[in-house]
This record gives structure tokens, C-alpha cells and sequence, in this order.
């Protein structure tokens, strides 16, 4: 039944429970305004296990009191810059790069960041990214106010600049860029240049390979054995850009028993129109011009020597590559087995072999082995020297060797060998070196005197019952040729190949 009106103090505190309320719940309709208030309540309210309902509104910030924890939050950090912050606590909003300390060495830049780079110690290379995203951004500033003396390279990283697939140069005082990647046409662009008036591609040659060293503003490869020299960037815009000199020296031949000593391997050396070293008098004008690919090097071995009693015939050494130039083996020593002086041509003939008496040989093995063979211009290489004819009842002295500076020397007389030819000296090492000596020929009596080694790492010849030594490795020297059997012959030298361009200004 429904409540009755009571009279103010009609019931006593505590007096009505829910036990006595007929369905256990009191409705708004039961009091007399219809609303219960906080004043007909008392202080607390215990609404343990019930049920709440509010109205489908929203909640004010009028209706709260006080303030919600960060921590009751869903998300109570911010991420700025890559870094995160917790709601509540403080950072440092970077507007533009994060600058970062001062950078005096080879470094890979991060997007997001700035770098003031000293390159006071030396030029330095600063690498992009390897990836890029649109919109990210580096900033570079000179700051020592030394690019223009020693040069700050952007290397490009895979990604164009500026729409080219070349790395760029700074190299003004003061410079200073900012670069922003847009996509793969383009790549990263330069936003906002200050003091880069000379800003320009990288005008050099850019490789690896070999053994590498520099000289003054030059770097040089060299190759003691084959391998690859691979050319990353060619450079533009300057008289340097894809042009390189050149030395290519092919395996010494091997000097024969009882006969010639081995000629040098053919020696081929070009130079940049604009010369910076001292070059042989074989030297070709202009170089070679080379683009970014990869160059197959091939250093050619010396002839392996004669090993009597087994055999008396040396060998050709091989021939070295780089590119469109090819250097043959030095031409083997003639040889009482040789039927004509066809058989030791080659970079430089090999000596003629001394023959017989009474004649047991042809007359043409006697002739020095034909040098620049096959021809190219300048030539590689000159011929071997004769040896000895037949009379007086034994195998007579040998000629020596041909080298790439001169001819080999006949022998003088019956019993002494031809000196090996000389060889040439060219500074595109850095510094000078002579290479491509001719084996001095042999001196068949026990008693005769092998002819000298030719100046370049040829070797002597022996005379009597004696072994020739071999000569020196990398130069493409000629081995000597070896007295009476049974004796070994000494290896060719083998061959080079070094390269040269400008790096820097």
C-alpha cells in the first residue's frame, strides 16, 4: 500500500525499514514533491552492491569535482620528435633539425638532424640515409670555415640529389645546406643554401680495388694479382671527370736451357691529358675514359722456367687486361727445341738460342724473339737479342732477353750470353720505378759467364752447369736462360696493373 503523508516528526530516525515497505522500494512518486533530495538524506549514502542509473547525458566538467590522473587515462603520453613524453611532464620542443655535436670524421646522417661539420683535419664524407621518406630533413653547416680548402662530399647513398645519380660537393667557406627528400625522381632536394655558390657535383672518379694509397691530390689503385676495380662515380663537369691513367705490365717470359733468356711482358702505360707524374717514354696520351661499372682486372703470371733435363723450352708468360688495354707475356727463350724465332715473340722477345756445331738446328732459332707482338702504338715492348752460330764443336752463348725501354743484346761471343734489354721508369705509383727487364741469356760452357739481368726485374743468365734465378715478382721481368742440364730455370716476373685518377682539388 502507498505511504501516507506523516506528520513532520511522525517517525522516529531508524524507524522504517525496507522489510516494512510493501515491494521493498521507494518511488520518487511516493514523497510528496517527487524528488528525493541530499537534505532528506543522511550524510552517507551506502550504495555497496547496487545498481546506478544516470540519465543519458553527458558529464560536465561543472558536475566533477577535482580532476582525472594522467595515469587513468588510455593514452598518457604524447610522442614528439621520436621522443615520448608523459603527459604532466615537460620537454623541449625542437622546431626544424636536432643539431648535434660537432662531426670531424666519415659519417651516415639521420633524418630529423643538423650537423656542423670541421673539416680542418682533412676532407670529410657525409652519407644520407638509405632510406627516405617524404618530408624527411638534414642540415649541414661548415664549421670551421674550411670546405673551401678541404672539401665536404654529400654521398648520395643510392638516392638521386637533386635529380642526379652523382654525390655533391661542398666547398665554400661557410656553407651551409638543408635537404629535403621528396621522392625517388628527384630524391633529396636542397631547400635552403647559404654561401654554396661553388655547389656542384662531385667532379672525380670515385672506386675501389686493390691496393689503395694516395698521393698528393691522386689516388692510386694497384693490382699485384687479378681482382676488380669498380668504379662507383665517374664525376662530371671537370677535365678530371671519368679519366684515369694507366699501367698494364703482362708476365715476364721464362729463360730455356742451354738458350735465350725470357723477354719482358708487354708494358702499356697511358696518362690524363693534363699530366701530374713523370711517365715512361711509352706513355699514351689522354688516358682512359671509364663510367661507373665494374672493371674485371687481370694481372697476368710469369712463365713458369724450363726444367731439363725434361725440358729445354721456356714459357710465355701471360698476358694482364684492364679495360680496352691488353699487355701480352714476354716472349720465352729460344731453344735448340725451337724451329723458328716465331716461338718467343711476344710483350718483348725472347733471346735467340746459340747453336750447335755442326749445325743441328735451324738457322732462324738463332734470331731474337719479335717484341710488340701483337703491334699496338706506343709499343709494348722490343725485340730479343741473337744468339751465337754455329762452329768450334759446342752449344755457343745465348741472346738476351728483350726489355720494354731496349732490344736484348746478342751474345758477345761464344762464351758469354746477351744482357737482358732494359726497362722503363714511370712515377704513377708515386714514385719512380723501373719494370719490364729482359732475362740475360745463358753461356752454355762451364766456364762461360751468363749474361746480365736487364735494370726492371729481369734476371741473369747462368752460365754452366748452374740454375737462373728468377725474376723480380710484379715487374714483368724476363728469367734468365740456364747453362748445361740438369738444371731448373727461374720463373717470369709477374705483371701490374695500377691505376691512377684525381680525387680532390
Amino acid at each position: 500500500m502507498a505511504l501516507t503523508k506523516l506528520p513532520k516528526d511522525g517517525l522516529a530516525t531508524n524507524s522504517v525499514s525496507t522489510s516494512q515497505i510493501e515491494d521493498g522500494t521507494i518511488q520518487n512518486t511516493e514523497f510528496t514533491d517527487g524528488t528525493l533530495t541530499s537534505a532528506k538524506l543522511a550524510s552517507t549514502l551506502d550504495l555497496s552492491s547496487k545498481t546506478v542509473t544516470l540519465p543519458n547525458t553527458s558529464v560536465t566538467n561543472a558536475q566533477l569535482s577535482g580532476s582525472i590522473a594522467n595515469a587513468k587515462l588510455a593514452n598518457s603520453t604524447i610522442t614528439f620528435n621520436g621522443t615520448s613524453i608523459a603527459l604532466g611532464a615537460s620537454g623541449v620542443a625542437q622546431v626544424g633539425v636536432e643539431w648535434q655535436s660537432i662531426i670531424t670524421s666519415n659519417t651516415t646522417m639521420v633524418a630529423g638532424r643538423g650537423y656542423f661539420v670541421n673539416t680542418s683535419g682533412g676532407a670529410i664524407t657525409m652519407t644520407l640515409p638509405s632510406s627516405g621518406t617524404i618530408g624527411d630533413t638534414i642540415s649541414i653547416k661548415d664549421y670551421a670555415g674550411t670546405f673551401a680548402t678541404n672539401k665536404l662530399t654529400i654521398a648520395r647513398n643510392s638516392h638521386k640529389i637533386q635529380g642526379f645519380t652523382e654525390n655533391m660537393l661542398l666547398n665554400t667557406n661557410r656553407a651551409q645546406v638543408t635537404l629535403v627528400y621528396v621522392d625517388a625522381t628527384k630524391g633529396w632536394l636542397f631547400t635552403d643554401e647559404h654561401n654554396v655558390g661553388d655547389l656542384e657535383l662531385n667532379p672525380y672518379v670515385t672506386a675501389t680495388g686493390g691496393t689503395v694509397t694516395n698521393t698528393g691530390d691522386f689516388r692510386i689503385h694497384t693490382f699485384n694479382s687479378s681482382s676488380n676495380f669498380v668504379v662507383s662515380d665517374a664525376g662530371a663537369g671537370n677535365p678530371y671527370s671519368g679519366k684515369v691513367s694507366y699501367l698494364v705490365v703482362a708476365g715476364g717470359g721464362s729463360g730455356s736451357n742451354q738458350g735465350g733468356g725470357g723477354g719482358a711482358g708487354g708494358f702499356r702505360e697511358g696518362r690524363v691529358s693534363t699530366p701530374d707524374f713523370t711517365a715512361s717514354p711509352l706513355v699514351a696520351p689522354g688516358g682512359l675514359t671509364v663510367s661507373a661499372q665494374t672493371y674485371p682486372i687481370t694481372v697476368g703470371s710469369g712463365a713458369a722456367g724450363a726444367a731439363s733435363p725434361n725440358s729445354y723450352a721456356g714459357s710465355t708468360g701471360s698476358n694482364s687486361v684492364f679495360s680496352t688495354i691488353t699487355s701480352a707475356g714476354g716472349g720465352r727463350g729460344g731453344c735448340k727445341s725451337n724451329s723458328s724465332a716465331t716461338h718467343h715473340r711476344g710483350g718483348s722477345g725472347g733471346g735467340g738460342a746459340g747453336l750447335y756445331s755442326p749445325v743441328s738446328t735451324p738457322e732462324a732459332t738463332r734470331q731474337g724473339g719479335i717484341g710488340n707482338y701483337p703491334p699496338v702504338s706506343p709499343s709494348q715492348g722490343t725485340n730479343g737479342g741473337d744468339g751465337r752460330p754455329a762452329g768450334g764443336g759446342y752449344v755457343k752463348a745465348s741472346g738476351g732477353g728483350g726489355g720494354t725501354g731496349a732490344a736484348g743484346s746478342p751474345a758477345p761471343n761464344d762464351d758469354t750470353g746477351g744482357a737482358g734489354g732494359a726497362g722503363v721508369s714511370t712515377e704513377i705509383s708515386g714514385s719512380a720505378v723501373t719494370r719490364g727487364g729482359g732475362g740475360g741469356g745463358a753461356a752454355n760452357k762451364s766456364d762461360g759467364t751468363g749474361g746480365a739481368a736487364g735494370t726492371g726485374g729481369g734476371s741473369a743468365g747462368s752460365g754452366g752447369n748452374n740454375n737462373s734465378a728468377n725474376a723480380t715478382a710484379n715487374t714483368g721481368g724476363g728469367a734468365g736462360g740456364l747453362g748445361n742440364d740438369p738444371n731448373t730455370g727461374g720463373n717470369g716476373g709477374s705483371g701490374v696493373v695500377i691505376i691512377r685518377y684525381k680525387y680532390q682539388n
